[in-house]
């Protein structure tokens, strides 16, 4: 029971904090966002990230937001039936300040599965595994712009 005590005193008193509290959820500015490529991708990103444009003199000019989703037939039974796909997604991240880059990095997720008889759930499960995926390069852009 002693131990217990000490545990709940030493994490109540160290700061921990979680990494992604909506307290401190930042909201991004740019003079100028440009999306390129997959609009429902790229709305996502914009949504989650809290991403807003401004017109402000002291902000970065230009982010530049260039996705891509690819989802591709990787292998085909005896019959010439699809037996199972890869969905692809990319980022590609540029932010510039007047003509310079400063920054330029990509984010790519990718998912391998197998086909469903039922092209329902087969196109559910595509759009849960799209999602699932877009989360994952949202996770990983918020730790990059916060670094």
């Amino acid at each position: 029971m002693k131990k217990i005590f000490f545990i709940l005193l030493f994490l109540s008193s160290c700061g921990y904090q979680p990494l992604y509290t909506n307290q401190n959820q930042k909201n991004f500015a740019f003079e100028k966002v440009t999306l390129i490529g997959d609009k429902v991708l790229n709305r996502k990103i914009i949504s989650a990230l809290n991403i807003k444009e401004k017109k402000d003199n002291d902000l970065i000019d230009e982010i530049i937001l260039d996705t891509n989703k690819i989802t591709r037939e990787t292998s085909k039974d005896e019959k010439g039936q699809v037996a199972s796909y890869r969905t692809l997604i990319s980022l590609n991240l540029t932010i510039k300040n007047q003509n310079d880059i400063l920054k330029t990095k990509s984010f790519n997720e990718d998912f391998s599965y197998n086909t469903m008889s039922n092209k329902f759930d087969l196109t559910e499960y595509q759009r849960e595994i799209e999602n699932n995926l877009i989360n994952k390069i949202i996770d990983n852009l918020i730790i990059y712009l916060n670094l």
